[in-house]
This record gives C-alpha cells, sequence and structure tokens, in this order.
C-alpha cells in the first residue's frame, strides 16, 4: 500500500469516527439551568435525554453570581436555556445576548401569578411610594408552582426534541405526582400548629410562596435579594419584635452569610437553628441535594421550629 491509499484510508477511518462521536453526542440533549434547583427538575424531565449544566450550583447565590467567560463558551453548546424569570437572575439573558445564543428558551416560571414583596414586610417599618414594591421571584417554594415549571420545562424540551415528546411527558407526570404527594405531607406537618405559633426568623425574604401557601409569618432582616443590606434600624426593629413576640424559629438560608443573622439571634437571646435551603440545592453530603428532599428538610425545620414558639 502506497503513502496515497494510506493517507486516503486514515483520513476516511477518522472522518468515521469523528462522524460517531458526532452522533454519540448528538444522542443527548445539552441544557444550561441558570441555577440548582431548575439543574435539578431539568433532570427529572429529561432522564437520560440530556445532559444539563447548571450554572449556579449548589450552596451558592444566584442573586450575586458573576458569570465567566466558560458560561459564555458553554451557551454556544446549549440547545435549551432554562431561566427562572421573575427577575431572580437579570444576568441570564444578558449572558445569552453576549455570548450570541440562538437555541431555544424555558421561562420556567411563565404562567405563575407572582408576588409582590416590600422592605416593610421584612423590617417592620413603613413605606409609602411604589417604587418600594419588589417581585418575588422565590416561586418553587410552593410546590404546586413547580408543577408549572415542570410543565414549561417538559414543553421546551418537546420543543427541541419532539422525537422524545412522550418521555418527557411520562417523568413530567411521574415528577407531578411526587409534588402533589409532597404537598400534602408538608401541610399535615403544619396542621398540629397554632396559627399564633406560626412564625419564622429568616436571613431573607425567599419563602414568600410557601409562606402564603401554608400560612406561616416570614421575618427577615434583608429583603427579596440577598445583596440588599439591612439598615441598623431595621435589625432592631426585628430584635425588638423577637423578644416581644418570643420567637425560637430562627435560621439561616446555606446561600448566605451567617454572621447577619448569628448576630442578630445573639443579640436577641435566641438561638439559630438547621440551616434552610432557599435559592439552591445542597452539595452532596448535605440533606438538600434534590428538590424534594431540600422542601421536606425545610419544612421539617421549620415545622419543629415553630412548634417552640
Amino acid at each position: 500500500m502506497n503513502f496515497t491509499h494510506r493517507f486516503l484510508l486514515t483520513s476516511a477511518l477518522a472522518l468515521a469516527l469523528s462522524g460517531a462521536a458526532a452522533v454519540n453526542a448528538a444522542d443527548k440533549i445539552a441544557v444550561t439551568a441558570s441555577f440548582s434547583i431548575l439543574g435539578d427538575l431539568v433532570s427529572v424531565v429529561g432522564g437520560p435525554r440530556v445532559t444539563v449544566t447548571t450554572l449556579v450550583g449548589p450552596n451558592q447565590d444566584a442573586h450575586l453570581f458573576e458569570p465567566k467567560p466558560t458560561d459564555a463558551k458553554t451557551m454556544l453548546t446549549t440547545q435549551l436555556l432554562v431561566t427562572n424569570g421573575l427577575g431572580f437572575e437579570p444576568w441570564a439573558n444578558k449572558l445569552a445576548k453576549s455570548a450570541g445564543y440562538r437555541g431555544e428558551a424555558v421561562v420556567a416560571s411563565n404562567g405563575i401569578k407572582a408576588l409582590t414583596t416590600t422592605p416593610a414586610k421584612a423590617s417592620g417599618e413603613k413605606h409609602t411610594g411604589h417604587s418600594q414594591v419588589a417581585v418575588d421571584p422565590h416561586a418553587w417554594q410552593n410546590p404546586n408552582h413547580v408543577i408549572s415549571y415542570v410543565r414549561n420545562i417538559a414543553a421546551g424540551l418537546t420543543r427541541v426534541d419532539p422525537s422524545s415528546a412522550a418521555l418527557y411527558q411520562s417523568n413530567a407526570d411521574a415528577y407531578i405526582k411526587e409534588l402533589q404527594a409532597l404537598d400534602v405531607w408538608a401541610k399535615a406537618q403544619f396542621a398540629s400548629i397554632a396559627p399564633a405559633q406560626r412564625k419564622v426568623i429568616t436571613s431573607h425574604d425567599a419563602f414568600g410562596y410557601l409562606a402564603a401557601h401554608y400560612q406561616i409569618q416570614f421575618l427577615a432582616p434583608q429583603g427579596v435579594n440577598t445583596d440588599a443590606e439591612p439598615s441598623a434600624k431595621q435589625v432592631a426593629q426585628l430584635i425588638k419584635q423577637i423578644q416581644r413576640e418570643k420567637i425560637k424559629a430562627i435560621f439561616v438560608e446555606n446561600m448566605s452569610n451567617p454572621k447577619l443573622l448569628a448576630q442578630l439571634s445573639k443579640d436577641a437571646g435566641a438561638k439559630v437553628g438547621a440551616s434552610l435551603y432557599a435559592d439552591a440545592l445542597s452539595g452532596p453530603d448535605q440533606p438538600g441535594t434534590t428538590y424534594l428532599l431540600m422542601m421536606r428538610h425545610n419544612v421539617s425545620q421549620l415545622a419543629s421550629g415553630m412548634r417552640l414558639n
């Protein structure tokens, strides 16, 4: 075999191998999720048909996230981008635009009626003017809203990969049953707690949807965004409220700086309980590695804490 024949044979083999690799790579749908909770939902609905990249990982704060150049590169290989919406991750659309992203996009919270919140809710202060009102983006804290998330994700995956529509629908339907069971269980955990006891202190105001759904009053030194520092006056008012109402249910979130709440509870003479998972899943050695586990952990801790009030 002369050099020309060997070269042609080698080239043909290389092309065949690269073609096979391309086919294998195309077997799965590349999905980018803005943060860890969405990443988990996409993995559940997509199953073996998807590979999921999560931009903001476990125990990380999406409010303070700053995209890296490597995140822009990730966008170029993505076929579906899944974000929460409701103003939770404004950096995501900027990243997609700067990367020249042209794939499909899903806003998981589409169709959900958003709650609004004000600094007065967290601090006890009175404010005037519409400029103080903010949309609460943490809709996943109500399991019934996550049903909408799952349906929106399934629809997005179907647009990208219509041949697997039956799989996505089946996975979504099975998970919706688990979400409904979670809601029934959570209601049972809170049922024995008197309304007057249903008061909780948390690091920032991330549990509005859970509060509305299960009739719990959450108080926080921060608003819906963790980049907003509370004033000394706000913290002082919250300390007085903790002491006046004898609130024992005090928790810090896994992605928050615990110093503020630790100082607040020390000044109020109260003990901080176990971490809650608000905006991010936990690491593998902690109890909130999936959305379902995260919610069961949170509900259990909240119920135990409120019983002490």
